[in-house]
């Protein structure tokens, strides 16, 4: 039989393992396609081979994946092979000889196996077959006996450890089986909890067995560029987000209500966080997953960002733990406050993540007020917006779990704020929120650019942690 993929000169990676062992869920993180296939926890949900190239970045094909249906009787294909086939011709020539059996309805074959004639016979056009082992799952006999078939085909087997991080995992025992049946190197790739190097020590393997393939090489090379800069374009993303919010402001007269202009800020905060978010979850190609209800959609961050209970769960501080310290500016203090807005409208307006400041003598002097975005609330924004980023940096596109990010990481503490946010917060007109048609982007390119080399280090330092 003709491989055309072969002719195409494309390595052809067959996807094959036992029932429910996450075949598809490899494919969508190798994808880094959350919407192939159907992945769900039940058996044989895939029912078809089904074949799909990897694209370059210049959408040139480089590998093509098929991903197979579970092999359901391993055991019932092996008692075929030894009843029905000759003991001493190799594999390859007794797996046709099954192939042939299936296609002619021969009344030797007892069950109906055409869901392992499927996979074997991508297992034969295949260039390489990644084995697919659930870690969770002991040594069995069905899997010694589709072990057997796999080294039957002659094609090169790569075993891939799925779910590894489940603490009662039997790695151990599946590495011993595995290097007497002479296959002693084998790939840790949880769908579930991605991890980078993982994959890049994949794609180095299945390069070797491949004979150092160019387009696996190429493949490879792309992937570790593209990692380094979707870490570089999110931290810039949230950068611009939090310069963005610092520098937004608004003024207000002495005897004016507050509550609207309040409200307003607040719902400009809430929809760029949300957008925020949006936009990480499309860069790292989830675009289906959402993070719950009206504001952002992340089940630990259910919880409105100006609800005071939130700044106490992330461990952040205000100053002397009073109003009083988290006021900023000169000559203002609680009592002026609460002369000229109201105590109780003042003392809602910080504690809601606004902090209300005459910023210039003239405003104090014509009783003009400025509201703005309090240092506790900024770094909130900034820790929830990080603990995203690094959760998507670690998540596998086969995750049917909600998105959570439940680490607490503070990029700094609320009364050290980094630079780029406090000389933004005098540059009232890099803020977009006053005017949501108007693009200041560039405005706050260059401090955005600075605070974002602030969040790849903190970043990085979660990774270390994790």
């Amino acid at each position: 039989m003709i491989n055309v993929n072969k002719i195409k000169n494309l390595t052809t990676i067959s996807i094959i393992g036992h029932t429910n062992v996450g075949k598809t869920s490899l494919l969508r993180t190798l994808l880094r396609d959350s919407d192939f296939g159907e992945v769900k926890n039940a058996s044989a949900t895939t029912r078809h081979v089904v074949a799909v190239d990897i694209l370059s970045k210049d959408n040139v094909p480089l590998i093509t994946l098929h991903d197979t249906p579970g092999l359901e009787d391993a055991t019932g294909v092996m008692d075929f092979l030894q009843n029905h086939t000759d003991g001493r011709a190799d594999g390859m020539e007794r797996l046709s000889v099954f192939l042939q059996a299936i296609h002619h309805n021969d009344a030797r074959l007892e069950g109906d196996f055409s869901q392992e004639a499927k996979v074997i016979k991508s297992l034969l056009e295949a260039d390489i077959a990644l084995y697919i082992i659930n870690a969770k799952e002991p040594v069995l006999g069905k899997y010694k006996d589709e072990l057997a078939i796999l080294a039957g085909s002659g094609t090169p087997i790569l075993p891939v450890f799925n779910f590894i991080n489940d603490p009662n995992h039997h790695m151990q025992a599946w590495r011993e089986m595995l290097s007497r049946r002479a296959l002693h190197v084998a790939n840790a790739f949880d769908t579930v909890a991605f991890d980078f190097e993982n994959e890049m020590a994949l794609w180095s393997n299945l390069s070797l067995l491949s004979n150092h393939d160019q387009n696996i090489e190429k493949l490879k090379q792309e992937r570790s560029d593209t990692w380094h800069e979707l870490l570089e374009i999110g931290s810039e993303m949230i950068a611009d987000f939090l310069i963005n919010v610092a520098a937004y402001r608004q003024k207000i007269a002495s005897g004016a209500d507050t509550t609207p202009t309040l409200r307003q800020m607040q719902n400009a905060v809430r929809q760029a966080e949300s957008v925020l978010h949006d936009n990480l979850l499309n860069l790292y190609q989830f675009y289906h997953q959402n993070i719950v209800s009206d504001c952002p959609d992340i089940k630990s961050q259910t919880q409105d960002v100006f609800d005071g209970e939130l700044l106490a769960q992330y461990g952040i501080r205000t100053a002397g733990g009073s109003v009083t310290g988290m006021i900023i500016g000169a000559g203002i203090d609680v009592a002026t406050l609460g002369a000229s807005l109201g105590l109780g409208t003042a003392i809602g307006g910080v504690i809601g993540g606004l902090l209300p400041n005459s910023t210039t003598l003239k405003d104090k002097a014509m009783g003009v007020q400025t509201l703005m975005i309090n240092a506790p609330t900024m770094t909130l924004l900034a820790a929830r917006a990080q603990n995203l980023h690094h959760h998507l940096r670690h998540r596998g596109h086969a995750s049917l779990l909600d998105i959570t990010a439940s680490d607490k990481n503070l990029p700094w503490q609320s009364d050290k704020l980094p630079s780029p946010i406090k000389k933004a917060r005098s540059h009232p007109n890099y803020s977009s929120l006053t005017d949501n048609d108007d693009d200041k982007t560039a405005l706050r390119s260059d401090l955005a650019q600075h605070l974002a080399e602030i969040l790849v280090m903190h970043l990085q330092r979660l990774d270390i942690n994790h």
